[in-house]
């Protein structure tokens, strides 16, 4: 898959030890995804050797970027911002509340609020926010 070099303003994600695996089961979830590069800290960097020092993937199309912060901050990540999935299907809405929410955190559980037919929102185990729509 192609990422446009266009793209100006790419979604950036920090985590503190997490990062490959969040990367790694957010890549599984979307047909249309891939791990596009990861560097890492070796012996001498600053970060735990072998974690995540950058990486790029994409999910459908998108491009994030994401790191393991080899410093402990007092903040993490908020529902303030969230990343928003127009599914197409029930069964994809279904299945993507039910992995990113496994150790999550429900915020609005799975159902019509009026806005939608069927909505969630939902932090994942990384703490990431998620808004999942099927639209009418």
């Amino acid at each position: 898959m192609e990422i446009s070099a266009q793209q100006k303003i790419t979604t950036f994600l920090m985590f503190e030890g997490t990062a490959e695996e969040a990367m790694t089961f957010y890549v599984s979830l979307f047909d249309d995804a891939e791990v596009i590069s990861v560097s890492r800290y070796g012996a001498d960097g600053p970060g735990a050797e072998g974690s995540v020092q950058h990486a790029s993937f994409s999910l459908a199309g998108q491009r994030f970027m994401c790191i393991d912060s080899p410093a402990k901050h007092d903040f993490t990540f908020t529902p303030a911002v969230s990343l928003f999935v127009q599914c197409e299907s029930e069964p994809e809405i279904d299945r993507l509340y039910a992995a990113l929410g496994e150790q999550g955190t429900q915020l609005m559980p799975l159902g019509n609020y009026g806005f939608s037919p069927k909505f969630a929102w939902i932090n994942d185990r990384f703490g990431v926010s998620w808004q999942l729509n099927l639209p009418a």
